[in-house]
């Protein structure tokens, strides 16, 4: 078990956790460094590197755009932007690999990255870097709608899916949103694409801040997720 965890949760976190449950997010918050930043990017590194087919899928405009618009937030997280490269805030130096994008923002930024796009009526997971899946596994969501994605979470039920897609069909440029949840582990990773142990005893507190921005150029909708791990205060 790889133990990587922050000192609290996240703040401003008193909204619904139950689907969809969103809020207003200001327009360059989809991106966030904390404590764990050197911890989860060492982590995020290991496993780009030991493990690319499972936790990356690359996709083809809308990737670089993601990374475009990416780039123009993160000198103020305390990154160095250049042509070239990013130096990241643990000092880490990042070449800047547009035929990778993807791949290149799962070595810069904590936050799991889904791009979806619209195909008929439904939005469609095109392209993904997703290190810290919570019981999920990205090659068997990829190029599924979001009722494909969600298949398997109890509550996300016909009406959740509507409202949900109405969602992704109403988020507007330069107002994304983004809304939270609350899982309970008795494991700490941070990769769990399958739940490794028993949860009777649930020592810890998992929490995703996911964001839902729309991109300008290719009308794509991002979906990010930022974790957040906790000791439980009852154990």
């Amino acid at each position: 078990m790889t133990v990587i965890l922050q000192d609290a949760l996240p703040d401003a976190q008193t909204g619904d956790p139950r689907l969809p449950g969103t809020m207003p997010c200001d327009p360059d918050d989809w991106l966030r460094v904390d404590e764990a930043f050197a911890a989860q990017m060492a982590y995020r590194t290991k496993l780009l590197a030991e493990q690319p087919d499972k936790v990356l899928s690359e996709t083809g405009s809308a990737g670089k755009e993601v990374l475009e618009e990416a780039l123009r937030i993160l000198p103020n997280l305390g990154f160095e932007v250049s042509q070239t490269q990013v130096t990241c805030p643990d000092g880490r130096m990042v070449p800047l690999c547009w035929d990778a994008p993807l791949a290149t923002l799962g070595h810069l930024v904590q936050e799991d990255i889904c791009v979806l796009e619209k195909r008929g009526d439904a939005h469609v997971l095109t392209g993904a870097v997703l290190c810290f899946p919570a019981n999920w596994r990205l090659a068997e969501k990829i190029n599924h709608p979001l009722i494909g994605i969600h298949a398997p979470v109890p509550e996300y039920d016909e009406n959740i899916a509507r409202r949900v897609q109405r969602l992704f069909d109403g988020v507007r440029v330069g107002k994304p949103m983004w809304r939270f949840n609350k899982l309970f582990y008795s494991d700490a990773d941070l990769h769990q694409p399958y739940k490794k142990v028993d949860d009777a005893v649930t020592p810890f507190i998992r929490t995703e801040r996911q964001c839902i921005l729309r991109l300008p150029r290719t009308d794509a909708v991002i979906f990010t997720i930022h974790t957040y791990v906790v000791r439980n205060a009852a154990y």
